[in-house]
């Protein structure tokens, strides 16, 4: 078989989407692809225990104790010391700059709580994107994947998927569903659709 793809995970918290990730991939729903490094933006996120917990190397690169530049010279040591050929942002809270971006053109991608391009932009990020649904009177919303460029809220869509919003609703059980019936499903599939894209790109 062709070598797999390798992938990095960009995380800043619990890691949920990480676990989902990871349990996909070992119930080989990523075959093209393998997730070899976890890099975190907080040394404390649970999400590097459970990294661990799987067997993939965990880092923590905090943008705390230094510039953007020097955080993302950081991160990109990282990513080349572990050869990463694309990366995924699952709940990754820090801003990375467009020049960074740039350098992974089509190799970095997002995972929001909302079907782009509704509730999507500055500020929209976590419960803040469940509770404009609910304030908004929707009966639908989801979670799309798409690639990341330099462009403000730009990047091609790769998927997306629809969740009923039910009448008792609140933000904490409408991100839950999301998650479940959405976020957890997509983000693997879009992980092995950019995998095979690398893979077949290599033979």
């Amino acid at each position: 078989m062709t070598k797999k793809a390798r992938i990095a995970v960009f995380v800043s918290g619990g890691g949920t989407n990480l676990e989902a990730l990871l349990n996909a991939q070992e119930s080989g729903k990523i075959p093209h692809g393998e997730i070899v490094l976890v890099c975190a933006s907080n040394p404390e996120a649970y999400a590097l225990t459970r990294a661990k917990n799987h067997g993939v190397p965990g880092v923590a690169v905090s943008k705390k104790q230094m510039s953007q530049q020097e955080f993302e010279q950081q991160l990109n040591k990282h990513l080349k010391d572990y050869q990463i050929d694309f990366v995924i942002l699952a709940g990754f809270m820090s801003i990375l700059s467009e020049e960074f971006v740039r350098q992974w053109t089509d190799r970095i991608i997002n995972v929001h709580p909302s079907l782009i391009p509704s509730f999507c932009g500055k500020g929209m990020y976590g419960l803040r994107v469940h509770e404009a649904a609910l304030a908004k009177g929707v009966k639908v919303t989801g979670a799309t994947v798409h690639l990341v460029n330099e462009i403000p809220d730009g990047g091609r869509i790769l998927l997306q998927k629809a969740v009923e919003i039910r009448d008792d609703d609140s933000a904490e059980s409408l991100q839950r569903r999301v998650m479940e019936e959405a976020e957890w499903l997509l983000l693997p599939q879009a992980a092995e659709m950019i995998a095979l894209q690398i893979t077949s790109d290599k033979v």
